[in-house]
């Protein structure tokens, strides 16, 4: 079983209302909500028993709060990725400073051009990692990928993406062989040997729920997610995410968790 004892946050930037959108008709976020959701995110993630890192706000990058796709952590180390937005792709050298603390060179490894990755594309599922292939992640970022994997003695599979924007808006692993699936991933046979917790099309967004320690955290708002976590027999915390879902962003897109 994962155990997961640091956590690295960052704090949403002002700028955040310029960031990247597939949903403009949900308006722009609010910054003084947006801040005090994260708040809430952070309390949440500590009493799940870990440590977490804040990251002081990036003006100059409205996505940053978005720790998930500039790095992947692994229990072998660490892989900075190489975002696939060009608006984006800048937060890949924010990101390792606060990530090399935790791990020796040998054990930081990149992705480079022409290959491009988000962490966002990347479940971890003990020491095997789905990865999306997506607008924002290539074929040469996941060939990069799995040779790093491969390195650290861990092992990968590409996932083919239809309609989602990443790997992680439609499935979650929640250990214990339990995984949340919407959308296309609901008869993807690359998730057939797991137990496949079904969340209706109107609650899709709450597909990204994150485990950690034995918690659920779940978006508020989903009582048909909420309900299916908790009968699944795990602890549950609910936190608003309302203005990051403005931003095509969820629960795991706000944390490296480790």
């Amino acid at each position: 079983m994962t155990k997961f004892s640091h956590v690295i946050v960052r704090r949403p930037a002002r700028s955040l209302v310029e960031g990247i959108t597939s949903a403009p008709e949900l308006g722009q976020p609010n910054y003084e909500k947006a801040l005090k959701q994260h708040d809430s995110y952070i309390a949440a993630l500590k009493e799940c028993g870990v440590d977490v890192t804040v990251l002081p706000a990036l003006e100059q990058f409205p996505d940053s709060c978005f720790v998930e796709d500039p790095a992947v952590i692994t229990r072998k180390g660490a892989i900075i990725t190489n975002p696939g937005a060009d608006s984006r792709n800048g937060e890949k050298d924010e990101i390792e400073p606060a990530v090399r603390p935790f791990f020796d060179d040998e054990h930081v490894a990149h992705i480079v051009s022409p290959g491009t990755l988000d962490g966002g594309d990347v479940m971890m599922v003990g020491d095997h990692f789905y990865v999306g292939r997506s607008a924002r992640t290539n074929a040469e970022g996941i060939r990069q990928f799995f040779s790093i994997l491969e390195g650290w003695g861990l092992e990968g599979s590409e996932v083919p993406l239809e309609y989602v924007l990443h790997l992680k808006t439609g499935v979650n692993y929640l250990e214990d062989g339990n995984m949340l699936v919407s959308g296309e991933f609901v008869t993807k046979p690359d998730f057939e040997q797991y137990h496949r917790i079904e969340i209706p099309e109107n609650e899709a967004y709450a597909a990204n729920c994150i485990w950690v320690n034995g918690t659920v955290i779940v978006p508020e708002g989903y009582p048909t997610v909420l309900a299916a976590v908790q009968d699944a027999g795990y602890k549950t915390i609910t936190v608003d995410t309302s203005e990051y879902r403005k931003l095509d962003g969820g629960l795991s897109c706000l944390s490296l968790r480790f």
